[in-house]
């Protein structure tokens, strides 16, 4: 067992269980747009605000300032969810795009 006795496994174990559970904030953006404060007052119900990205293009899934995934953004029940189609790897950046 590569030198691990079992109570070292058993240690190991608890560490990474003791983890599982501690909460952390998940951020999925949309996109980020430009406004001046005049025309965020102006915003009124019904008005549109674009943003940069289009549709079906992946978003970033970012956990603890660390980019984690890409997905999509889905509906469920009239709710918005985010469909993962892409794990990152650990060096990639937020914005980042693999080729």
């Amino acid at each position: 067992m590569l030198g691990f006795d079992s109570n070292e496994d058993e240690d190991s174990l608890h560490s990474v269980k003791f983890v599982e559970d501690v909460p952390l904030i998940m951020i999925v953006e949309i996109g980020r747009t430009d406004m001046e404060i005049q025309d965020i007052l102006n915003l009124k119900k019904g008005n549109i605000v674009a943003f940069e990205k289009i549709v079906g293009e992946p978003m970033d899934v970012v956990v603890g300032d660390r980019l984690m995934a890409r997905g999509e953004i889905v509906v469920v029940n009239e709710r918005y969810g985010v469909r993962i189609s892409e794990v990152t790897r650990p060096e990639e950046k937020i914005g980042e795009r693999r080729e």
